[in-house]
């Protein structure tokens, strides 16, 4: 074990105390469920670009991400969105910008915005069940059905604009 672990270790709850930690996390999950989810924001410094996608079952174009899944880092969620959504790899960390309440979705509904400049993409996206269309678009051509969301976003991560607790 490393030393972080062992430290970590001395306050693992174990017994019944960890027993009833358990249940009371149980008990929070059922009564007050919460959704968390990850986008990315990858840009092309070179080219002055952003990486958009267009779902097949929503309307216009937005930032690749999506769902965190149970047992899932937000880097992991937003790695593999990233894989699937635009069959882009991350080589270097991203670096959240901003958390966000997604109140249109639901109550309970929360994103992580991440900037991604460091990245390669293996292959260009071809059209799927679930995306549409994908590319990289430059900041002042952008598609003229961008999502009001992902344009806040985008201004106000490479903007002077601060960030809104709103999605």
């Amino acid at each position: 074990m490393n030393r972080r672990t062992d430290s970590e270790e001395a306050f693992r709850q174990t017994g019944w105390p960890g027993l009833r930690a358990r249940l009371f996390h149980f008990y929070f999950l059922l009564r007050r469920p919460m959704t968390l989810g990850v986008r990315g924001l990858v840009y092309d410094r070179a080219s002055n670009s952003v990486f958009l996608i267009r779902h097949t079952y929503v309307p216009g174009w937005q930032l690749p991400g999506g769902g965190v899944e149970i047992g899932e880092t937000l880097e992991e969620a937003l790695a593999r969105e990233l894989a699937e959504e635009g069959n882009i790899a991350l080589t270097a960390p991203p670096v959240l910008k901003s958390m966000h309440f997604n109140r249109r979705a639901s109550k309970r509904d929360h994103v992580g915005l991440y900037l991604i400049e460091a990245f390669r993409q293996t292959a260009p996206k071809l059209p799927d069940h679930e995306i549409a269309e994908a590319g990289f678009f430059p900041l002042d051509r952008l598609p003229e059905n961008t999502t009001p969301a992902t344009l806040r976003r985008i201004a106000e991560t490479l903007g002077a604009e601060l960030p809104s607790h709103y999605w």
